[in-house]
C-alpha cells in the first residue's frame, strides 16, 4: 500500500518552534498483541518524519529510544499514579527525578501530561488533580526546566456544557473548584489546556442532528453553516465548534490567555454494526482534512490564524482495548508499520506528487439520489469535459450499466483532472474521496494511473477534445435530466456549488 506520509504535514514545522507554527502530532498507546520494539516504533517515526508525540507513560526504553532524535514528547503521569503524587510533595520529586531528569535533555521532552481525562474517569482523583500539577511544577523549577517543560491535564470535551453555540459554552459548574485553580496554574506557567476533541462521538450522539459533512471537514455550502447567534461567527466543521467552545468557557471563568492544544483527536477506520460511519474512507477523510487545517494555521472563527496544535489518535491500531470494534481502530498504522489507509493530502497543492502511492479516487455515493447523480454525471460528461468515451456500450467501463457506476468513473476523471485538487470531489454531495481503486476488470479508472489515462507524477493530464463529441454515452446527453440540468450545472460550477 505504500506510506502514510504524515512526514509531508509534520515537514513544515520541523525548522520551527512549536510557539511559531501549529504541528501535528500522535499519539502512541501500546494495546497491541503485538507491540513493535521501541527501536522499531522510533524508526517508524523517524521514516515518517514525525516530530512531535505523546506517551501514556514514561516508559524507559521508549524515552532511551527517542533520545538524541530531536523528537519533542509529552509524557504522561497515568491515572493510577495520581493520588501518590497529588498528596505528596516527595513522591512528585522522586517521578520528575526518575522519568524526567534521567533522560532530559537527551530525549527532547516538552510537556508533562497529568492523568488523563481525570475529572471524567476518575473524579475521586480530581480534588488532588491540581495539587500534583503543583508539585511536579515545583520538581522541574528545582531543576530548572520549568521553562522548557510545561505542566497541564488532557480534558474530555465532555466537560463543557451547551457547546453550541460556543459563544455560550461553560464548563460543568460542578468542577469549577477544580477549574479555576487549574486555569490559574497553567495561566500563572504559562501552560496550555490540554484538550480532547472528538468529532466522531459528537456526531454519533447528535442522532443525525449533526451531517457528517460538518463533522468530517468536507466543504460546505455558505447556507449549511452553523452560525453562533451571538457573534455571528460561522462554524464548518465541529472541530473548531469545541474548540471555541472551550475558549468560550475559560473566558466565562475570566481566563481569555490560556491557550488550547487538542491532545487527542481522530476517526476510526472500522466499527460494528451500530457504527456505520466508522469506516476507513471516513477515517481517511477527516484525518487528511484536520492535517490540512491545522498547518494551514487556519485557528478557529473565535482565534483566526491562532495555532491549535493536534495530536492525532492514533499511531497503531490497539487489538487489546477493550469495548466496541471502533476502540481498536483508531489508528493509523497495523503493528508491522503498515499503513491502514493513505492520507489524502493534495489540497495543498502538489505536495507529494513525486510519489505515486498517494493515490486517491472520486467515487458516486451508494445512497445519492438517482437523479441528481444523472444530473451530476450528465454535467461531468458535457461541461465538465470528461472523456466518458469508455462509458460507452461495448467499451471497457459499460458494465455495469449503472447510474453509480458511470458517475463513479466520470467523477474520478474529473477529480484526476483537476489534479485533486481541494473540493473538486463533491458534486453537490453526490460523490466521495476513497482510497480504494475503484477499477475492475479491464476498467481502469484515471486514477489508477492506468491505460485509460496518462499521469504525471500521480496526476491526471486533461484529456484532448479534438471531436466534436464529448464521447459520453448517448443515454446520458438525450435523457430529459441533461437538458433540464446542464445549463444549471454550469453556472453553479461557478458559484462553487461543487467546487
Amino acid at each position: 500500500m505504500g506510506l502514510v506520509f504524515l512526514g509531508l504535514f509534520l515537514m513544515v514545522v520541523s525548522a520551527t518552534s512549536a510557539d511559531e507554527a501549529a504541528f501535528v502530532g500522535v499519539n502512541i498507546g501500546t494495546a497491541l498483541s503485538d507491540m513493535p520494539d521501541p527501536t522499531q516504533v522510533v524508526a517508524l517515526l523517524k521514516a515518517q518524519q514525525i516530530h512531535h508525540v505523546r506517551l501514556y507513560d514514561t516508559d524507559q526504553a521508549m524515552l532511551r529510544a527517542l533520545a538524541n532524535t530531536g523528537i519533542r514528547v509529552i509524557v504522561s503521569v497515568p491515572n493510577d499514579q495520581l493520588l501518590g503524587i497529588g498528596q505528596s510533595n516527595a513522591t512528585a520529586a522522586n517521578w520528575v527525578s526518575r522519568n524526567i531528569l534521567a533522560h532530559v535533555p537527551a530525549t527532547n521532552i516538552s510537556a508533562i501530561a497529568v492523568g488523563s481525562e481525570v475529572l471524567t474517569t476518575l473524579p475521586n482523583a480530581a480534588p488532588i488533580l491540581v495539587s500534583a500539577m503543583n508539585f511536579i511544577h515545583s520538581a522541574l523549577v528545582a531543576a530548572n526546566l520549568d521553562s522548557h517543560i510545561k505542566v497541564s491535564t488532557p480534558h474530555s470535551s465532555s466537560i463543557i456544557l451547551d457547546s453550541f453555540p460556543p459563544s455560550q459554552a461553560f464548563f460543568n459548574r460542578t468542577w469549577d473548584p477544580v477549574m479555576v485553580p487549574l486555569l490559574k496554574f497553567l495561566q500563572s506557567t504559562g501552560s496550555f489546556l490540554m484538550l480532547n476533541v472528538y468529532p466522531y462521538y459528537d456526531y454519533m450522539q447528535a442522532n443525525g442532528a449533526i451531517p457528517l459533512d460538518y463533522a468530517l471537514f468536507r466543504p460546505l455550502l455558505p447556507t449549511k453553516e452553523a452560525v453562533d447567534p451571538n457573534t455571528l461567527l460561522h462554524y464548518t466543521n465541529v472541530f473548531d465548534a469545541v474548540v471555541d467552545a472551550a475558549y468560550f468557557a475559560m473566558s466565562y471563568l475570566n481566563f481569555t490567555n490560556v491557550p488550547i492544544t487538542v491532545t487527542e483527536s481522530g476517526w476510526p477506520s472500522k466499527g460494528d454494526s451500530s457504527e456505520p460511519d466508522a469506516t476507513m474512507d471516513n477515517a481517511n477523510t477527516y484525518n487528511s482534512n484536520l492535517i490540512r487545517h491545522i498547518l494551514n494555521n487556519t485557528g478557529t472563527p473565535k482565534h483566526p490564524g491562532i495555532a491549535v496544535s493536534t495530536y492525532i489518535y492514533e499511531l497503531y491500531n490497539e487489538d487489546l482495548r477493550p469495548g466496541p470494534i471502533s476502540e481498536k481502530n483508531w489508528g493509523l498504522f497495523d503493528a508491522n508499520g503498515v499503513p491502514v489507509y493513505i492520507l489524502h493530502l493534495t489540497g495543498s497543492g502538489t505536495v507529494l506528487a513525486n510519489d505515486t502511492t498517494n493515490q486517491t479516487y472520486c467515487v458516486a455515493r451508494e445512497s445519492a439520489d438517482k437523479k441528481m447523480l444523472q444530473a451530476a454525471l450528465d454535467w461531468a460528461c458535457g461541461p465538465g469535459k470528461v472523456d466518458c468515451s469508455p462509458l460507452l456500450q461495448g467499451q471497457p467501463c459499460y458494465e455495469p450499466d449503472t447510474v453509480v457506476a458511470h458517475a463513479s468513473y466520470a467523477f474520478d476523471a474529473y477529480y484526476h483532472r483537476m489534479a485533486m485538487g481541494d473540493g473538486t470531489c463533491n458534486f453537490n454531495g453526490v460523490a466521495t474521496i476513497t482510497t480504494t481503486d475503484p477499477s475492475h476488470g479491464s476498467c481502469i479508472f484515471p486514477g489508477s494511473g492506468g491505460r485509460n489515462g496518462t499521469f504525471v507524477n500521480g496526476t491526471a493530464l486533461a484529456p484532448s477534445f479534438n471531436s466534436t463529441t464529448s464521447g459520453c454515452s448517448p443515454r446520458f446527453f438525450q435523457s430529459e435530466y441533461f437538458y433540464m440540468h446542464s445549463a444549471l450545472f454550469g453556472v453553479v460550477l461557478w458559484t462553487a456549488v461543487y467546487l
